[in-house]
């Protein structure tokens, strides 16, 4: 078997912690310290998140994406939008997108190209506030228990909820990938006034949540 290469690194802006860009012939690995983030060649819980919120929003819908990561959810959901449709996405770290116009361009296939897109460098929680959607969806970290940068929780405090739901249209659609269950989690947001739905796939949680009208 082939080893891994390291390709590039780059610094998680706000913590400095170290994120990795690692090759192994045409499969790449994204790793902070030890865990594995993401990996080019497992992309079915990513493309089911896209799928689910299709399903409930319409063709032109306007989508923010937080985390661009290997880029699936990306192209999944640019596959089942309309023409009209508009995708934000929020990428925290800079370097993300760099190698998506470097190494892992094959990978993404030029999604980031496509005129529905519109690229953000920057802090998701900046890129809700400015803006008003049909769909927000969170592809960031490791889902409510921050991982990789503990600046990710207040993504999912009752503010960060409240946040999210005033920049929601009505019965907009909140979707968040998750490594696992969290039942704190699932009672904050009906606290909060979302009705929930949890969706299992392949092993990994995704919340939908519908802002009340």
């Amino acid at each position: 078997m082939l080893p891994w290469t390291l390709v590039d690194t780059a610094t998680i802006p706000g913590d400095g912690t170290e994120m990795r860009l690692h090759r192994r012939g045409n499969e790449f690995s994204i790793r902070v310290e030890n865990y594995e983030l993401m990996n080019s060649r497992v992309h079915g819980s990513e493309d089911a998140l896209a799928s689910l919120v299709c399903k409930r929003v319409a063709p032109d819908a306007r989508v923010v994406i937080g985390g661009l990561g290997m880029g699936f959810t990306l192209i999944a959901m640019l596959q089942c939008l309309g023409k009209r449709a508009e995708v934000v996405v929020a990428e925290l770290v800079p370097a993300v997108v760099a190698w998506h116009r470097g190494p892992l361009a094959h990978v993404s296939g030029g999604a980031l190209d496509d005129p529905r897109v519109v690229i953000r460098e920057a802090d998701v929680v900046r890129v809700i506030r400015e803006g008003t959607y049909d769909a927000i969806v969170l592809d960031v970290d490791n889902g409510p228990r921050a991982l990789t940068s503990k600046g990710n929780d207040r993504l999912y405090s009752e503010q960060g909820l409240c946040t999210i739901a005033a920049s929601l249209r009505p019965r907009g659609v909140l979707a968040i990938w998750s490594a696992g269950p969290d039942a704190a989690f699932t009672r904050r947001l009906r606290k909060m006034g979302f009705a929930t739905e949890e969706v299992r796939v392949r092993g990994f949680l995704i919340w939908l949540a519908t802002r009340s009208v």
